[in-house]
């Protein structure tokens, strides 16, 4: 017989607003949504779990994430098991990873690998998108196969010489993924510019961290996110997902595109990009390699403009681009050529709460769940599922304590990583109870060592 835990006497994050009252949980699923409260009849040997002044939420959806993953210079510092619990303790109970299928390998071949990186170890739910960076007859051939097999987005890339495809695979990727309804994420920077100006910094002597934005300026993104949606629309208004949109003018070639009719755009951005800038590769005793990450940190005109975007609705989904690699043996061995320190960094424990207290006074917590929950489950084959307190939905919640205060800190954090590049921020409001698949894996930030994760077929 299923256990039965109730969440008792929180407010109801639901699609039409707040409403108090009580959540009951029947193993894996929500099995009751009860405005004002259930009866002594339910609470009868249930679990009952406080969650007075807090906001109960459909546990939070990560879509962005690179765990146990080689980059083409080295490996990530977090593997499944510790990116996913650490993800857990931030109140995120889905991660969706990007599987690569490096050159020379299918797609069959690159889901299987990450399937068994991940499986049994996992403190969150995990889905994968496929990055292609092989594309041929084969891999055309396997699309449908990949879609069966429950990954309904993919991945190309405009950057990295071991990774991208050009403007004409693009389109017949696009054209591939049409039928089966699949979305097409996009790394947009234009690699060729990328590469040349790499040569000309570090020619001109610039050899540091404050190198690395330099070389990857506001024009390389804006000019292939460009790219990117005109050839969407030559392909019949494909959907396309725009990763990390880190720029003003990148936001105003979407809002064109738009314009012009595109319905098929959706547009994610991450909290880098809205919290730091570009002073902190400025950072002395190489402190800038923290924030080598590619998009890199923009101005903050640009970090301007897209808080007003995630003010205003116009972008979809917040998640994080989580990449981590240690300052000291890992980026450090790019001390003298800043082409050589691997790109990312970490944000998957500390997402919500930078987005919480970064919004508190702009957004409301229903906002705040589309933002971090709900638009990922849509976007991306999990809703209702998943993103959303229903019936029948997975018991994926996290309970939020808005009234928490804390601050952030390496010496703290779960992220298997010797730094974070939110250091001594301070945070309004925690996770105090997260919840995947109806087990508790977190509370008040410290993992509870489950891991019931499971592959989510989307």
């Amino acid at each position: 017989m299923a256990t039965r835990d109730v969440i008792r006497g929180g407010s109801l994050v639901l699609p039409e607003g707040l409403v108090q009252g009580d959540l009951v949980m029947e193993g894996s699923t929500i099995s009751a949504v009860v405005p004002g409260g259930v009866g002594d009849d339910v609470l009868e040997g249930a679990r009952c779990h406080d969650a007075s002044g807090c906001h109960v939420f459909p546990g939070f959806i990560d879509a962005h994430t690179h765990l146990q993953c080689w980059t083409g210079m080295d490996w990530t510092a977090d593997s499944f098991e510790t990116g996913t619990r650490a993800a857990a303790c931030g109140g995120t109970t889905t991660v969706v990873d990007y599987a690569t299928q490096d050159k020379g390998m299918t797609m069959p071949q690159a889901l299987q690998e990450w399937q068994r990186r991940a499986e049994g170890c996992c403190a969150t739910d995990y889905a994968f998108h496929m990055a292609i960076a092989d594309w041929n007859d084969r891999t055309r051939r396997d699309l449908p196969s990949l879609r069966e097999a429950g990954v309904c987005s993919f991945k190309t890339y405009f950057a990295y010489d071991h990774l991208r495809l050009d403007d004409a695979q693009t389109l017949e990727v696009l054209e591939g993924l049409a039928p089966l309804g699949a979305t097409l994420c996009v790394h947009c920077e234009n690699g060729t510019l990328v590469n040349a100006l790499q040569e000309r910094v570090v020619a001109s002597g610039v050899t540091g961290p404050e190198g690395h934005p330099l070389s990857r300026p506001d024009v390389c993104e804006a000019e292939a996110v460009a790219r990117l949606l005109m050839i969407a629309h030559l392909a019949g208004d494909a959907r396309v997902n725009v990763v990390h949109l880190s720029t003003r003018l990148g936001l105003e070639v979407i809002r064109a595109a738009k314009a012009r009719g595109q319905r098929n755009v959706f547009v994610e951005t991450c909290p880098q990009y809205l919290l730091l800038d570009e002073t902190r590769y400025l950072e002395p005793h190489f402190g800038g390699a923290k924030y080598v990450m590619s998009p890199p940190l923009r101005s903050a005109s640009d970090r301007a403009a897209l808080r007003e975007a995630v003010a205003a609705g116009e972008i979809d989904t917040i998640s994080t681009d989580h990449c981590s690699f240690n300052l000291m043996g890992q980026k450090d061995r790019g001390r003298k050529d800043f082409r050589k320190i691997p790109n990312g960094g970490p944000g998957i424990e500390h997402r919500p709460a930078l987005v919480m207290t970064a919004f508190a006074d702009v957004l409301g917590p229903r906002e705040l769940c589309r933002l971090l929950s709900e638009n990922q489950a849509r976007v991306f084959g999990m809703y209702p599922r998943k993103g959303v307190l229903a019936v029948g939905s997975d018991a994926d919640v996290c309970v939020w304590d808005p009234a928490r205060r804390w601050t952030i800190s390496a010496h703290d954090q779960h992220q298997n990583v010797d730094y974070t590049p939110y250091e001594g921020m301070g945070c309004r409001g925690r996770a105090r109870l997260v919840f995947v698949g109806g087990t508790l894996v977190a509370r008040d930030g410290e993992p509870t060592g489950a891991t019931p994760g499971r592959y989510v077929r989307r």
